[in-house]
C-alpha cells in the first residue's frame, strides 16, 4: 500500500465498498454525535467523511486533533445509511470507517477558519494567504485560472501561433507606467527595468521572421492599484505578421468568445465574428466611456443645440462658452419619487462633479427646475427626438465636453443599477476601434500622442503631412468585456519615416526617437513586415469568469492595495552589503523611513507575541 495515500478524498464511490483504503489530508471539520465523531477530510480534489466510535483506535487521537492538521487515515469502505447520503459530495454515499490514524502535521491556533464562508479583513488573508487558499472559493479560483490559461493556450496554437519567452530584464522606456527597476552589480550606475509588457521584443520576433507568437507573459507597472489592477500581472500577449486590424480580430475572437462559452456557467456569451466595432468617438458620446458596459441599455445623448437658446440660462451660458449638454434616460419612473433624484444629484456631488441635473415626467408631466425654465414645449421637443415617452425621467450633465462624458457615463452606470436594468447572466464583448493618434494637452500645450506612440497612423505619411493632427487616427483598439477593457492592441507603425514625422508631430526630435528607442528604429530599416497584435489580460479575464469583484481573489499570491507581501514581507530592507554590491547608498528620506519601519515591526512583533502568552489555549477545533 502507497505510503501516504491509495486514493484521493473524492475519488471513492459505492462501487468501493469493502475496501480497505488509505486517505491523507487536512481535518476539514468534525462533528461529534455521542460516542460517533464524524470527520471531513480534505484534498486538494474534494471531501470524504470518515468515521470513528468506541471500536476505532483511531477515535482518542481524532477527538484531540485540530483543525487543519495534515493526518493519515486506514479504514473500511463503508455505504451510508439511505438519510445519511449527502448528494452535494461526490462521495456523499460513502464514508471511511478509521482503523487507524497518523499524525503527519499538527496545526496551531488558526489565522482564519477553512470550513466557513466568513469574511476575513483583507490584510489577515493575505499575510496567511497559504491557509487562505485552502478556502473553497479561493481554492476554486486559482483552479479555473489554471483551467483557463490551459485553454487560451491550446486555441492559440490552434490558430497556428507559436509560443516563445521574452526578457525578463530589459532596458527602461521613457513612454508607459512607471518602471519597475533592477540595479546592476557589473554595471555601476545602470539599471535593467522588468517588463511592463513584451512589447519591443515581440514586434522584434516579427522583424526577425516569426509570424505569429505569443506568450503567458508576466509584466510590471509601478502603478496606483485598483480592484482590477495589479502591479505584477499576467496577458496573453500575441503579435502577427502581414495582417491588417480584420486579421488580428478574426484571429483572437474565436480564442476569447471559445475560452469565455467554455467557462461561463450557463452565461451567454458574444460569438465570435460578432463582435461590435464602436468607434472610439461615438463610444465617449453613447457610453461616456471607451470602456463601455453593453449590458447597460441605456444611451447618452448629445442635446446641447437645445439649449443654445433657453429659459434655463445656466445650460445657456456652458452651451454660450464652448461646453456640452449630455442626457441620460431613466425609463418608467413614475412610481420614483423627488428623493430619487435628489440622491442622484447628491452622489453625482460626492463623485466631485458640480451636480446632476433633471427632469421627472409623470403621466406627460414635466417636473423639476430644468423643466420649468426650458419650458414645456422645449421639453416636449427634447423627449420627442430622443424618443421618450410620458413616463420617462432624464438627467443632464453639462460641461466642458470631457467632463460631460464623464459624468455622463458615471450617471449612466448608476442610473441602470439603481433601476435595475444592467443585463444579467452575460458576457458582451466589443471592439473600441478609430482611437486618435494625437491629443491636446492642456498642460503643456501642446500636441501628444494619445493613446500608443508605435500605432500606425491611418493614412499613413499622407495623414501626418496633410491633416490636423488632432484628426488623425489610428490602427488602435482595445477589447472591452462587460465594460472592463481586456486588452489594447495596434496594428504597428513599422516604416521609419512614418516613425519620425509621427514623433515630430509630438515634439520629439529625430534625434531623441533614435536614443530611446534604437533597437526597434534600428530593425526597421533592416526590414520589417506589417504587424500587429494585442494583449488580453488573464487576470481580468479569470475575475471576470469567476465573477469575483477584485482581481487579487484570482491570483495565488497577490500584493495588497500597497503593493506588498503581507506573507513575505516584501518590500524588504537589505543589508548594506548587499546595496553596495549594487553600488547603491540610501538617501537620508529613505534611511529614515527603514528606521521608522524597523521600529513599528519590532513593536508589532512583541505586541503579537504578548497576546499570544496571554491567551488561553484554543480547542481541538
Amino acid at each position: 500500500m502507497h505510503a501516504y495515500r491509495t486514493h484521493n478524498c473524492a475519488a471513492l464511490r459505492q462501487s468501493d465498498v469493502g475496501e480497505t483504503v488509505r486517505l491523507s489530508g487536512w481535518v476539514h471539520n468534525k462533528r461529534d454525535h455521542g460516542g460517533v465523531l464524524f470527520v471531513d477530510l480534505r484534498d486538494h480534489y474534494g471531501i470524504t467523511q470518515v468515521v470513528a466510535d468506541s471500536d476505532s483506535e483511531a477515535l482518542p487521537l481524532l477527538e484531540k486533533i485540530r483543525l487543519e492538521s495534515v493526518i493519515t487515515i486506514d479504514g473500511v469502505v463503508k455505504a451510508r445509511d439511505g438519510a445519511a447520503v449527502n448528494a452535494n459530495l461526490p462521495t456523499g454515499e460513502i464514508e471511511v470507517f478509521a482503523r487507524s490514524v497518523e499524525v503527519q502535521s499538527r496545526a496551531e491556533d488558526l489565522p482564519l477558519i477553512v470550513n466557513s464562508a466568513e469574511d476575513y479583513p483583507e490584510e489577515v488573508r493575505l499575510k496567511y494567504r497559504f491557509v487562505d487558499l485552502r478556502r473553497e472559493r479561493v481554492h476554486a479560483n486559482i483552479m479555473l485560472r489554471n483551467r483557463v490559461i490551459t485553454s487560451l493556450r491550446n486555441r492559440m496554437i490552434e490558430q497556428g501561433f507559436s509560443e516563445f519567452q521574452t526578457p525578463i530584464l530589459g532596458a527602461s522606456s521613457p513612454e508607459g507606467a512607471r518602471d519597475y527597476l533592477v540595479p546592476s552589480r557589473l554595471h555601476p550606475g545602470r539599471f535593467y527595468a522588468l517588463p511592463q509588457a513584451p512589447q519591443m521584443f515581440k514586434q522584434l520576433l516579427m522583424v526577425a521572421g516569426f509570424d505569429r507568437y505569443f506568450q503567458i507573459a508576466p509584466c510590471f507597472r509601478d502603478e496606483d492599484l485598483r480592484a482590477d489592477r495589479s502591479p505584477e500581472f499576467y496577458q496573453l500577449d500575441f503579435e502577427m505578421s502581414f495582417v491588417t486590424q480584420e486579421d488580428v480580430f478574426q484571429a483572437i475572437e474565436p480564442v476569447l468568445a471559445g475560452v469565455f462559452a467554455e467557462f461561463a456557467n450557463g452565461k451567454s456569451v458574444t460569438s465570435a465574428g460578432e463582435f461590435p466595432r464602436i468607434p472610439y468617438r461615438e463610444a465617449m458620446l453613447k457610453y461616456g466611456s471607451d470602456k463601455p458596459d453593453l449590458r447597460n441599455p441605456l444611451i447618452i445623448s448629445d442635446v446641447t443645440d437645445h439649449f443654445e437658446t433657453s429659459g434655463f440660462g445656466l445650460f445657456e451660458k456652458i452651451v454660450g462658452g464652448g461646453g456640452r449638454v449630455r442626457v441620460v434616460p431613466a425609463p418608467n419612473t413614475q412610481d420614483k419619487s423627488r428623493k430619487f433624484f435628489d440622491d442622484m444629484n447628491d452622489w453625482a456631488r460626492k463623485e466631485g462633479f458640480a451636480g446632476l441635473g433633471y427632469v421627472t415626467r409623470k403621466g406627460g408631466e414635466f417636473g423639476g427646475p430644468i423643466a420649468k425654465n426650458h419650458g414645456t414645449e422645449g421639453m416636449e421637443q427634447l423627449y420627442a427626438e430622443l424618443g421618450l415617452g410620458e413616463n420617462d425621467g432624464l438627467f443632464f450633465a453639462a460641461g466642458k465636453e470631457k467632463d460631460a462624458a464623464k459624468l455622463a457615463g458615471a450617471a449612466r452606470t448608476r442610473v441602470a443599477e439603481e433601476l435595475d436594468l444592467i443585463e444579467k447572466d452575460c458576457f458582451k464583448f466589443c471592439w473600441i476601434v478609430d482611437f486618435p493618434m494625437f491629443e491636446w494637452d492642456e498642460d503643456l500645450k501642446k500636441v501628444d500622442f494619445s493613446h500608443n506612440p508605435f500605432s500606425m497612423p491611418q493614412g499613413e505619411m499622407e495623414a501626418l503631412e496633410s491633416k490636423d493632427p488632432l484628426d488623425i487616427l489610428a490602427w488602435q483598439y482595445d477589447i472591452v468585456c462587460n465594460g472592463y477593457e481586456l486588452s489594447s492592441g495596434a496594428i504597428r507603425n513599422h516604416k521609419p519615416e512614418i516613425m519620425y514625422k509621427a514623433f515630430e508631430i509630438a515634439g520629439y526630435s529625430q534625434e531623441e526617437v533614435d536614443a530611446n528607442f534604437s533597437g526597434m528604429i534600428e530593425a526597421f530599416k533592416l526590414g520589417a513586415p506589417p504587424h500587429g497584435g494585442s494583449a488580453p489580460g488573464i487576470d481580468r479575464i479569470v475575475m471576470l469568469l469567476a465573477d469575483e469583484p477584485n482581481i487579487r481573489e484570482v491570483i495565488a499570491f497577490p500584493l495588497n492595495q500597497r503593493a506588498q507581501d503581507l506573507m513575505m514581507g516584501a518590500p524588504s530592507v537589505v543589508d548594506a552589503k548587499q546595496l553596495r554590491d549594487v553600488h547603491i547608498q540610501l538617501s537620508p528620506k529613505a534611511r529614515e523611513a527603514v528606521e521608522q519601519a524597523s521600529g513599528a515591526e519590532t513593536a508589532d512583533m512583541n505586541s503579537h507575541a504578548a497576546a499570544r502568552d496571554q491567551s488561553p489555549e484554543g480547542g481541538e477545533g
